[in-house]
């Protein structure tokens, strides 16, 4: 962790209020999977091309998240089925901001598209506004409950010329009641672009470094190992075993 932070902050830094106009809330996201350890390697090589993300002077900020879903799991499901058209649901607290947030991720065709709404801190049961955002956003009504806690640092990259976001998620850690998972050297990058443009730094770093896209979030990889003596998860086995060889220094 120190040599992350020590890399960070010899980026140039960004505020939130310079980020507005690379939201990009309607995008393309495309994910990698690495080490903490390639993580320090590479990152020094993104310098020239990005700004990083600084909130409340920190550069590696921590996000708390409390997802939600009904009782047959189905936006999970509908994830592991291969559903073009499928839907997440959360409250984030951006922790050093003390801002909450309550997040609908709808995933349609390739694209992401966030719709969010301010709210007063975490709540594992849904009011009356909540109830009435997820109904403008979701076209089906489903009983929803909280069912995980998910936390982690994060390191907000923007791009210098283009479009474009890159995030790089660490420390990630799931719980709910008395189970609790940690992954304390995996990251989970996403880039996220209006289009895909293969030609991005931090593409072309990882094409040089031999490390392939993947498909998995972090909402799927919590219920797994959280609820994995009820949830189907074929076919995300192997790419559950490959983030798990990451973490375990075998990768």
């Amino acid at each position: 962790m120190d040599e992350i932070l020590n890399i960070a902050e010899t980026f140039r830094p960004i505020t939130l209020g310079e980020m507005d106009g690379v939201k990009l809330m309607n995008r393309i996201d495309t994910k990698f999977a690495l080490s903490l350890e390639k993580l320090v390697e590479i990152l020094p090589q993104l310098r020239e091309h990005y700004h990083i993300l600084e909130v409340a002077g920190t550069r590696v900020p921590m996000y708390e998240s409390l997802y939600f879903d009904d009782a047959d799991f189905s936006f999970y499901k509908d994830h592991h089925n291969g559903r073009t058209n499928r839907f997440k649901v959360r409250m984030r607290k951006y922790v050093e901001s003390d801002l909450f947030f309550f997040e609908i991720k709808h995933k349609h065709k390739g694209r992401t598209d966030k719709k969010r709404m301010a709210t007063d801190g975490f709540s594992q049961s849904l009011s009356e506004e909540h109830l009435a955002f997820l109904k403008k956003y979701m076209s089906e009504e489903k009983q929803l409950k909280a069912n995980m806690w998910n936390a982690f640092n994060r390191i907000t990259l923007v791009n210098n010329e283009a479009k474009e976001r890159l995030t790089l998620d660490f420390n990630l850690k799931f719980y709910w009641e008395d189970d609790h998972y940690e992954f304390d050297n995996l990251v989970i990058a996403e880039l996220k672009q209006e289009t895909v443009n293969r030609n991005s730094a931090y593409y072309e770093l990882m094409k040089r470094n031999r490390i392939r896209p993947y498909r998995l979030s972090k909402y799927c990889i919590g219920s797994i190992e959280l609820y994995s003596g009820s949830l189907k998860y074929n076919r995300f086995k192997q790419k559950l075993l490959k983030l798990k060889s990451i973490n375990d220094h075998v990768a």
